[in-house]
């Protein structure tokens, strides 16, 4: 199946691989921490192969380019990828489900962040079988499906189709202009960082992760990485971003008004456990990948 010109991303990866320059554009701080948390819990074998899939200007960081899907997705070769960051639920209906929602606006089934992500895990759990320079573009595949793990888990990115996940839904954020999906991708994260970092992301990142290690979460962590295959692990992330999305995102705001204290004291911590929760289940998918301690087996079932 051909989508404007490029094969399904659920039959082959891309051969060619071009990537920009660095620019300050690859700093958007959700994507950021997400894959730092990811990086810092991988095992050695599983570190040394994400070190060597990046290219050398990375220097190993993969958080530098986990937002080099957004920078591409506009580009004539992958415009086929905008429907894969985001999923469209009915409005109200606070739901997920992956026949029902899961296709592009041109109903192309599996076009969605959902799918995506059980597209690049697959291809990736192929690396140590040897098909990376035959079938799959395994540098393509890291990045693109640790950005999309970042996706999945804002939760506005499983929202509803007529507000296309908040983006139409205009307000202002304490003294300026924003959106509802705005919000959440990005403000709540600058006066966390603002308020209470000294607009040190590195601060803030290091609060999260001493929650995962000796903290708050530390005794969910199981939890989050409970799930049996690619198809259901996607799928709950999902339905917890609806979830999260009704209850917390809409609820109580109209359109136009001014969201400030008491909406940003009561959602940031959701916020972070999102960020925290998407760099701990993306640091698993890489470790059954590249590191060997969990077995594949379960993540290459069909779905």
């Amino acid at each position: 199946m051909k989508l404007n010109g490029c094969v399904s991303i659920l039959v082959f990866g891309f051969v060619c691989f071009v990537f920009p320059a660095p620019t300050d554009a690859w700093s958007k701080e959700g994507h950021i921490m997400t894959c730092r948390i990811a990086q810092s819990l991988l095992e050695p074998e599983a570190a040394e192969v994400v070190a060597k899939l990046l290219p050398d200007y990375a220097d190993g960081d993969l958080s530098s380019l986990c937002v080099w899907p957004d920078q591409i997705r506009h580009w004539y070769k992958y415009r086929w990828t905008s429907p894969l960051h985001f999923i469209d639920t009915p409005d109200n209906a606070c739901t997920f489900k992956y026949d029902r929602d899961c296709h592009d606006p041109h109903g192309n089934k599996d076009m969605c962040v959902a799918g995506a992500i059980q597209n690049y895990t697959s291809q990736l759990m192929h690396y140590r079988e040897g098909t990376s320079d035959r079938r799959y573009n395994m540098t393509e595949a890291l990045l693109f499906l640790s950005h999309f793990m970042g996706d999945i888990h804002q939760p506005m990115h499983v929202g509803f189709t007529t507000d296309e996940g908040g983006n139409t839904i205009n307000l202002r954020w304490f003294r300026h202009k924003s959106n509802l999906h705005h919000v959440w991708d990005r403000e709540i994260i600058l006066t966390a960082e603002a308020d209470f970092y000294g607009k040190d992301m590195d601060a803030l990142l290091e609060d999260i992760k001493a929650n995962l290690t000796d903290g708050i979460w530390t005794e969910e962590i199981s939890s989050w990485k409970d799930c049996e295959d690619i198809k259901s692990c996607a799928i709950k992330y999902a339905t917890e971003s609806i979830n999260m999305a009704c209850k917390w995102g809409y609820k109580g705001v109209t359109a136009g008004e001014t969201l400030s204290d008491e909406y940003f004291s009561s959602r940031m911590p959701l916020v972070m456990q999102r960020v925290a929760q998407g760099g701990v289940r993306l640091a698993k998918i890489l470790n059954q990948a590249f590191g060997g301690s969990d077995s594949q087996e379960e993540y290459l079932r069909p779905t």
